[in-house]
């Protein structure tokens, strides 16, 4: 199973490597862009869009060549495929926010139908479910939100599915192993030109398809058989957009300003003011806090109750004296 998962991985990358330059030249044909604003958007000329579209389909293709197909796999593939196309859509500027959420209420319904949700059984069904919309919908717009730095969502994706990629390994899950292995390969392709100075973005299409995929691995697994409190693990896993996520939403709602409407105040942009303005270095730092995270992730698995409690409670103390250190920097844009 190993070889298949590294071909499978490969296979995705090579794929990637060639999709994403017809998508950048797709998007450049039928202005499909990231154009310059003098507001948020700051970047020296439009930045082609749709770099979504091509992780998505290396992601499928590698998949479908490689593994078998099962019910459930189908059911995540379904619900991947929907909030991609949500998000192609949206990348053409032509969906309310409202819109974009229906269309992942309706992702997550699939998977709700397949018997796919968070597995916690001391919560009631109907606690399950709301935690399974919750966490997915959370999860697909925080991937969208954290979009906003080049090589940024892309990075930190590969780095939690490389740790769930290990707690499949170790949970024996290998239908989820396969997936995140073909969703590594993919995103890794895609960073070959996302990376600063980015030669095409995400777009909608990827940070929400990427996003929906992690959330929905991340639930199907098994974490709490040496640890009660193991279900943080993913918690940890997918931390860093999910904080992100928090801080925006608190500071939007602190200035009176909608959540959803776009601003400079995510801590990566004031990350980077504090390290001199340098892109690559805030994504480097913003990576090796992911894999620290990540780390914590796998520990929480074996660790004692109360020493998950004084982990987490050292990690929640740590987030919060650096987001207020970060609080402190004026805001800037991409």
């Amino acid at each position: 199973m190993v070889v298949r998962l590294s071909l499978g991985c490969a296979l995705a990358f090579l794929l990637a490597l060639w999709a994403v330059p017809q998508a950048m030249r797709a998007a450049l044909t039928f202005g499909v862009v990231d154009a310059p604003d003098g507001n948020l958007k700051h970047q020296a000329a439009p930045v082609p869009y749709l770099g979504g579209l091509a992780v998505f389909a290396a992601f499928l293709l590698a998949y479908g060549m490689i593994f078998d197909l099962n019910a459930e796999v189908l059911a995540l593939l379904l619900a991947s495929s929907i909030v991609a196309m949500v998000g192609l859509i949206d990348d053409f500027g032509v969906l309310t926010p409202l819109a974009k959420v229906m269309g992942q209420l309706i992702a997550v319904f699939v998977l709700l139908r397949a018997g796919i949700s968070v597995h916690v059984v001391m919560l009631p069904w109907w606690v399950r479910i709301l935690v399974t919309v919750v966490w997915l919908v959370a999860l697909s717009n925080a991937f969208n939100l954290i979009d906003i730095m080049d090589g940024l969502a892309g990075g930190v994706g590969v780095i939690a599915a490389i740790f769930l990629l290990a707690v499949a390994i170790i949970d024996g899950r290998w239908v989820v192993a396969a997936l995140t292995a073909v969703l590594i390969g993919a995103l890794l392709g895609f960073l070959r030109f996302n990376f600063a100075p980015a030669q095409i973005y995400l777009g909608d299409c990827g940070s929400l398809f990427t996003g929906m995929t992690l959330g929905a691995l991340a639930m199907v697994m098994e974490y709490t058989r040496s640890n009660p409190f193991g279900w943080l693990a993913p918690v940890y896993i997918l931390a860093i957009p999910l904080i992100d996520t928090v801080y925006v939403s608190i500071l939007r709602l602190r200035a009176g300003k909608k959540i959803y409407h776009g601003s400079p105040d995510h801590f990566p942009l004031r990350l980077r003011r504090r390290l001199g303005g340098s892109t690559p270095r805030t994504v480097l730092v913003i990576y090796a806090a992911s894999v620290v995270l990540g780390g914590c992730g796998l520990l929480v698995m074996w660790l004692s109750p109360a020493a998950t409690l004084w982990l987490t409670a050292g990690v929640a103390v740590a987030v919060v004296v650096v987001l207020a250190w970060l609080a402190r920097v004026p805001m800037e844009s991409r």
